[in-house]
Formats: C-alpha cells, sequence, structure tokens
C-alpha cells in the first residue's frame, strides 16, 4: 500500500472528513515519525512494531559491476521490528 492509497481508504472510511485533510493528517503523522528518528528516537506502535535507528559501522565494501574495493563510510539506518500482534495476524 502506498500512501495515496491509505489516503484514499481512510477518507472512505471517514466521508465526515475531507480527503486534503486526511492526507495532511497522514503527512504530518509520517513527518513527525521521521523527526523523532532523525533524533535519534524510537517509535513504538502497541500491537503494529518498533521503529528505531541502527549504527552501522565503516567496512570494506565490493563494486559488484567491477569487483573492485570501495570503502563504505558510518551511516545510521532506520530499522524495524515487528510486535507480536502483526505477527500473529500474518501468520494465522
Amino acid at each position: 500500500m502506498i500512501k495515496s492509497q491509505l489516503v484514499e481508504k481512510l477518507a472512505a472510511q471517514n466521508p465526515h472528513l475531507l480527503q486534503r485533510d486526511i492526507e495532511n493528517i497522514v503527512n504530518t503523522i509520517l513527518d513527525e515519525m521521521s523527526d523523532a528518528l532523525a533524533q535519534g528516537g524510537r517509535i513504538e506502535l502497541r500491537g503494529f512494531g518498533a521503529f528505531s535507528v541502527k549504527k552501522r559501522e565503516a567496512r570494506i565494501g565490493r563494486n559488484p559491476r567491477t569487483g573492485e574495493k570501495v570503502s563504505v563510510g558510518e551511516k545510521y539506518v532506520p530499522q524495524f521490528k515487528a510486535g507480536k500482534g502483526i505477527r500473529e495476524r500474518l501468520n494465522k
């Protein structure tokens, strides 16, 4: 599901709200989640899962086209861990 599909589904479930208002709400939620992760925080949605930031150390990688060794600097990547509720729902 992409963001526009989510907005359409929420609009269908909430006909009393305008679609542009729902889109603003979804954008605000995603922006706040992004900001929290950018500050090194953790986001936990009970029954769904938790988002956090993981640090990857610098390493020597390989260019897949040429096979040449390449230095890859350290970086931070988002990490998601599914919650118990969603795992149970997926494995019925």
